[in-house]
């Protein structure tokens, strides 16, 4: 039990001394410093406070303090503890300031692409609330429901902002609260109740191999600029599209030290810090990109491969060049606007010929373009063999730029379109899990984080009692809170479970 009562300590130069309530829990003594002063005659030989206004305040902030320790077991607490909740309990938890410290982590962590999509997010919350100071208490599930339906006109925004306001959130409750001591600080949960909806199918922005080789045939708009970003975004696409569709942002970092023998080896930005195995992936290079690699290639003393981080500061600013090149050359052939070509477009374009027209299986694609499918563990711990990849990758750049053959564009589905409507689990979403056996409810979870069903339910069975009978059937009911889909599976105990 603590002990609280309001005292003095040192004297100051001044002549007065400050008020402190002095906690006693556990034989240990701690000081709270209040905003009171009494001057050296109200204060007895005895170091009592004589001030009876000053008294009547500690009495109050003491009565205030003990209301707070009282919602808490805190026997089992430290000293520190006690001092801690008592000066943060009543504060409310800023939103605004806390996602700034975890934005600015991700951005140590090597994550400035997903932090800038999470500082966006932040923007749009703060934009709606009208402050830069949004508290916890305030993402109530009727705010953020309004919010979310605000963003309703975005393609992708609708679903990708409030992921990351989730996200971060859960952060927070994580770091705040400590349930086993019952440390409470953020008391607030909209998400049980939010609904997120799903972005917009984009469209598959893949072209026909007829339609690459009108694009790489063209000539170029006239110009007397010495590198006119028309021939180096088409250049740029060349680069994309006969590397297995390697992203801008990978061939704008790459270094001297990933290129050798022939052979390009580096980690996927995107997914490099969220794989196992680092999202790593070795590509050849075939002969029609070295005439590239030789004009674009830095000075000897420099580390990057390329000379592009000279006239781009970042990786953003070479694609959004990269891509006005290409559109550039998109104008000059008489292209409509909207119909206008992008660096991605080769990226699904090399998938799309690689599945339709090279025969490849779907997870044959995958491989080649480095996607996360499922086998990280497992690539983590063996070494891969790329040349599979690197074969597929020139049966792509014959089928385009060295044959006449028509493509089957349009008979097979696009490379990132699933085959079927399975119920999947992203460690993104929210879910909700319950077992139930003969009807009761025996453990329920709610929570993101879980990427595969079998995760869900091994948490589930860790919250189930032992009196359940062996060869009894449980019933465990999982659904994707943002999907609204829902699932069964039924396994029995000490064969499932």
């Amino acid at each position: 039990m603590a002990t609280l009562r309001p005292c003095v300590q040192k004297l100051r130069s001044d002549g007065f001394y400050p008020v402190y309530i002095r906690v006693t829990h556990d034989r240990k003594i701690g000081y709270i410093k209040t905003d009171k002063m009494v001057s050296k005659k109200d204060v007895s030989k005895t170091k009592e406070i004589r001030d009876n206004y000053v008294l009547m305040y500690c009495t109050s902030l003491i009565q205030q303090y003990n209301q707070i320790l009282n919602r808490f077991d805190i026997s089992n607490w430290s000293l520190k503890e006690i001092i801690e909740c008592i000066q943060t309990e009543e504060a409310d938890v800023c939103f605004s300031d806390y996602a700034k410290l975890h934005i600015s982590r991700m951005q140590n962590q090597g994550q400035e692409r997903n932090a800038r999509n999470y500082q966006m997010a932040v923007n749009s919350l703060e934009l709606y609330l009208g402050t830069n100071k949004v508290m916890f208490s305030s993402l109530t599930s009727t705010v953020v429901t309004k919010w979310i339906e605000s963003l309703a006109k975005t393609k992708r925004a609708k679903e990708m902002y409030p992921v990351c306001i989730r996200q971060i959130f859960k952060a927070a409750v994580k770091e705040y609260n400590d349930y086993d001591i019952d440390k409470i600080r953020i008391r607030t949960n909209p998400w049980m109740k939010v609904v997120i909806p799903q972005a917009d199918r984009t469209e598959k922005k893949a072209i026909s191999p007829e339609a690459c080789r009108e694009f790489f045939g063209a000539p170029l708009p006239e110009t007397k600029i010495m590198e006119p970003l028309s021939e180096f975004g088409r250049d740029i696409a060349m680069m994309v599209l006969c590397l297995a569709g390697m992203n801008t942002v990978d061939i704008y970092n790459l270094k001297k030290e990933d290129y050798k023998n022939g052979v390009i080896g580096y980690c996927r930005a995107k997914t490099r810090n969220s794989r196992r195995d680092n999202a790593y992936i070795e590509m050849r290079v075939e002969p029609i990109l070295l005439p590239l690699f030789e004009k674009y290639k830095a000075d000897d003393n420099d580390p990057y491969l390329f000379r592009f981080h000279k006239r781009f500061s970042t990786s953003d600013s070479f694609n959004a060049n990269v891509n006005t090149g290409i559109k550039q050359v998109c104008k000059s052939m008489g292209m409509q606007k909207e119909d206008y070509y992008s660096a991605y477009t080769f990226r699904h374009t090399w998938g799309t010929v690689a599945q339709n027209d090279c025969e490849a299986s779907i997870a044959d694609v995958g491989f080649a373009m480095n996607h996360s499918h499922g086998h990280t563990i497992t690539r983590g711990y063996i070494k891969i063999d790329f040349t599979p990849a690197w074969e597929l990758n020139r049966k792509v750049i014959d089928f385009i730029f060295y044959s006449k053959k028509k493509s089957k564009q349009g008979l097979a589905k696009g490379v990132d379109e699933p085959k079927d409507k399975l119920f999947r689990l992203s460690p993104k979403k929210m879910v909700y899990g319950a077992a139930y056996y003969k009807g009761d409810t025996l453990a329920e979870v709610c929570d993101t984080g879980f990427g595969t069903v079998e995760a869900v339910i091994k948490v589930l069975v860790s919250q189930l009692p032992e009196t359940i009978p062996n060869r009894a059937t449980v019933q465990f009911v999982i659904k994707n809170m943002d999907t609204g889909k829902e699932m069964a599976y039924f396994h029995t105990k000490g064969k499932g479970f």
